[in-house]
């Protein structure tokens, strides 16, 4: 793929990325003040504030004309009824997508332990979204095996429309669970999770809270990457969009998007979103 066409595939898709926030202070002043109305936006649920905050912060996002999708933790329905009430609050609101994941939740609030069974019960209830997202796991993660994520992504997506992948800081190995998805019959678009233009130390910060240990692992191996991947003022995904350049070549176009996670630093990561569309060129010593 020549220089020329992998910054087009890349501006084509960073045109129309997703932003996942965090339902946190004053994220909706930040989205209002530095997100353009026709980014997607999708709002995460805290295992202590619950997801009827959520949806509080997605109805406030979606009058000011925002597409969002809110996240629909499994972890934190309590049971039929409960979900019945959430979904009635989705239609209210008018999203058409939904992000279905497990939840960081220590102990489940009732019968669904996972996102699988809560996406049966969704079915079962008769309600139909658009689009129905579910994670994937390039790696390991923290508090799952490898072999239950593998059976888990089988097991949701006969219910989702889109994959979105977690983080991940060696592309190659992003490329290769990329194939192995689709390898294995699961045909659905993803959407590769990157970190946005965020603070170093609130990258590592999170990356270890989330248990990325794998990638902590490539950084450390990687140190003349991660150097390149700096910038004043914090962490540029610049190095993860060029070690992805082959993977965006494919004809299938099983990498359908950028799901870029914020950790609500809107304003640094629309500013380098905004250099990127603008033809900055890509870092492409990757492997350096």
């Amino acid at each position: 793929m020549s220089t020329a066409a992998s910054t087009s595939r890349v501006a084509e898709l960073l045109a129309h990325p997703r932003y996942e926030v965090l339902p946190f202070g004053s994220v909706e002043e930040a989205v209002v003040e530095h997100v353009p109305l026709d980014v997607t936006l999708t709002v995460t649920v805290s295992p202590r504030k619950g997801i009827e905050h959520t949806l509080d912060v997605v109805e406030r996002l979606t009058k000011h004309g925002y597409p969002v999708v809110p996240h629909v933790s499994a972890r934190l329905v309590r049971d039929r009824a409960h979900l019945a009430e959430i979904l009635a609050r989705v239609d209210e609101i008018g999203a058409h997508d939904v992000f279905v994941v497990a939840g960081d939740a220590d102990e489940p609030a009732g019968e669904y332990v996972g996102a699988a069974p809560l996406l049966e019960a969704i079915a079962e209830l008769g309600h139909r979204f658009e689009n129905v997202g579910i994670t994937g796991y390039p790696e390991s993660h923290p508090l799952i095996s490898d072999e239950t994520t593998i059976q888990a992504m089988f097991d949701k997506a006969r219910f989702a429309t889109y994959i979105v992948s977690q983080i991940c800081f060696d592309p190659s190995v992003t490329a290769s669970w990329v194939e192995r998805v689709w390898n294995r019959g699961t045909r659905l678009p993803i959407h590769i999770g990157i970190p946005g233009a965020v603070p170093r130390t609130k990258l590592m910060r999170v990356s270890t809270s989330i248990g990325l240990g794998a990638s902590a692992r490539f950084l450390r191996r990687h140190r003349n990457w991660f150097t390149h991947a700096l910038r004043p003022g914090g962490f540029s995904p610049d190095p993860l969009l060029s070690g992805l350049e082959p993977s965006l070549a494919d004809p299938e176009r099983k990498i359908a998007g950028f799901h870029i996670f914020t950790f609500n630093d809107l304003a640094d990561t629309e500013s380098w979103r905004q250099r990127k569309l603008e033809g900055s060129a890509l870092v492409s010593d990757y492997a350096s």
